[in-house]
């Protein structure tokens, strides 16, 4: 009695998530599935039914769209312990130099903002400046460490295709 009186709905609900009808079948079968194991949950108190089943629903959906969602072929393929080490200690060694490239004043902003988390109207009473000239050399500290990261090889990138 439930899914007749109610399919129609899952399914067009469904089917404004997921985007797709065979997708939106699948999920209004699985709510229905789901269903009758927990109906015994429901509080005719809380809320209506049917903004209960469509809450289900709404979950269902976007589980859906997650498990179908594509995974980078760079997320799956594992790579070796060593050659992880081997990058993490040319990165460790590149940051280092990098920042040994700085002014003082350039380093000395960059780690209190990256390193110790401060703000930068923290790090302006820290060093007895203005706020806006801590903005200013956290801004060239950045640019400097970038341009000497990419020198080393070690500049952050973007993944491809994202």
């Amino acid at each position: 009695m439930l899914y007749v009186r109610y399919a129609d709905s899952v399914y067009g609900y469904a089917r404004s998530i997921v985007r797709d009808h065979r997708d939106a079948e699948d999920v209004t079968q699985h709510v229905f599935l789901k269903l009758m194991t927990v109906i015994s949950g429901y509080e005719p108190r809380s809320m209506p039914f049917v903004a209960w089943l469509l809450t289900i629903t709404r979950h269902a959906a976007i589980d859906h769209v997650r498990a179908r969602r594509a995974v980078p072929c760079g997320d799956v393929r594992p790579r070796s312990e060593s050659a992880l080490d081997d990058r993490a200690a040319h990165c460790r060694r590149s940051l280092r130099e990098a920042l040994e490239h700085l002014p003082e004043d350039q380093r000395r902003v960059v780690v209190l903002r990256h390193v110790g988390g401060l703000a930068p109207a923290e790090i302006a009473a820290e060093m007895g400046r203005s706020e806006q000239s801590v903005y200013a050399l956290h801004h060239k500290g950045r640019r400097t460490m970038r341009a000497e990261l990419s020198r080393l090889g070690a500049a952050p990138v973007a993944a491809r295709g994202a």
